[in-house]
C-alpha cells in the first residue's frame, strides 16, 4: 500500500546573498560556470545525473542538442565533457535571474564536493587534495542511475517506507517520493510532480539520525535505486561533504 501525503500550500524558499562564490536562489544551489563556451549562473545539483544547458541559452550559442565541450566550475577546468540541451523554463521560470543550465553529478563524481548552506559555499577538490571535515555523522552512499543516494526513512504515520534516496542539493522540495511508493489524493499528478505547482506534505522523515516533521513534499518519476529524494531544506541542517570517491556523505553541523 503506497504512502499518503495531504496537500499543502506552495512553499519556495527565499534567497540568499552570494557568499564565497554561490547563492541560494529558491532553496537551490546557484554557482558561476561556463559551459561549452556559456558563461551564466547554474544550478548545481548532486542529484542531477546530467550537466545541462538551457535550450534557449545552447541555440544563442549555436550549439547542437547534445555535445562535448569544456566546462569551468569552481576554479576546475574539465575538457571534453558530455553536456544535454533541455528546455529549463519549467524549473526556473520563478527565478529572479535567468539560469544557463545545471551542474550534474557526472561532472562532481570524480571529486569531494563540499557545500554548505549558510553562508553558502561550495568546494570542489581532487580526492587527494582535499583537506580535513571533521565530520560528525558518516553515510554510506552509493551511486544509483548516475546520482548519489544514501538511506533513510519516511512515514505518514501508520506507513512507512524505508530505502535509497538522492542527495540532491537542486531539489525543490524538502523530500520527493517516488510515484509508486507515495500518492497525494486529490491532486492532478503533474501539479505535485517536480516544479508543479502545489506541494504536499510528508509526515515524518528520518535521515542521518534526525526526525524531520510535516515536510513540504512531493511526486517524481521512479528513479532506478532509488525510492525517493532529499533536498536542500532539509540537508540545509549540515554542512555536507559528498566524498564520491570513497563513497562516503559526511555530514558536520555548521
Amino acid at each position: 500500500m503506497k504512502l499518503v501525503l495531504a496537500l499543502a500550500a506552495l512553499w519556495l524558499a527565499p534567497a540568499s546573498a552570494q557568499a564565497a562564490g554561490c547563492w541560494l536562489e529558491h532553496g537551490v544551489v546557484v554557482v558561476p560556470a561556463n559551459v561549452g563556451g556559456v558563461a551564466g549562473d547554474y544550478i548545481l545539483d548532486t542529484g542531477s545525473p546530467t550537466t545541462q544547458l538551457h535550450e534557449t541559452r545552447a541555440q544563442m550559442a549555436g550549439l547542437p542538442p547534445a555535445f562535448r565541450g569544456q566546462v569551468r566550475v569552481d576554479g576546475l577546468k574539465l575538457v571534453d565533457r558530455p553536456v544535454v540541451v533541455v528546455d529549463l523554463d519549467a524549473r526556473t521560470y520563478a527565478f529572479p535571474t535567468p539560469i544557463a543550465g545545471v551542474i550534474g553529478a557526472d561532472l562532481l563524481s570524480a571529486y569531494v564536493v563540499d557545500v554548505s548552506f549558510a553562508p553558502c559555499r561550495v568546494e570542489i577538490w581532487p580526492a587527494a587534495k582535499a583537506p580535513r571535515f571533521g565530520a560528525e555523522s558518516s553515510l554510506a552512499m552509493a551511486m544509483a542511475g548516475g546520482s548519489p543516494v544514501v538511506d533513510a526513512a519516511v512515514a505518514d504515520g501508520p506507513r512507512t517506507a524505508v530505502g535509497g534516496f538522492v542527495v540532491a542539493t537542486g531539489l525543490d522540495s524538502s523530500v520527493r517520493l517516488s510515484e509508486a511508493l507515495a500518492s497525494v489524493p486529490g491532486a492532478r499528478a503533474e501539479d505535485v510532480a517536480p516544479y508543479g505547482r502545489l506541494r504536499a506534505e510528508l509526515r515524518a522523515l528520518s535521515f542521518a539520525g534526525q526526525l524531520f516533521e510535516m515536510l513540504k513534499a512531493g511526486l517524481q518519476p521512479q528513479v532506478t535505486g532509488a525510492v525517493g529524494a532529499i533536498g536542500p531544506p532539509v540537508l540545509a541542517r549540515w554542512s555536507l561533504r559528498f566524498d564520491f570517491p570513497r563513497g562516503r556523505l559526511l555530514l558536520r553541523r555548521p
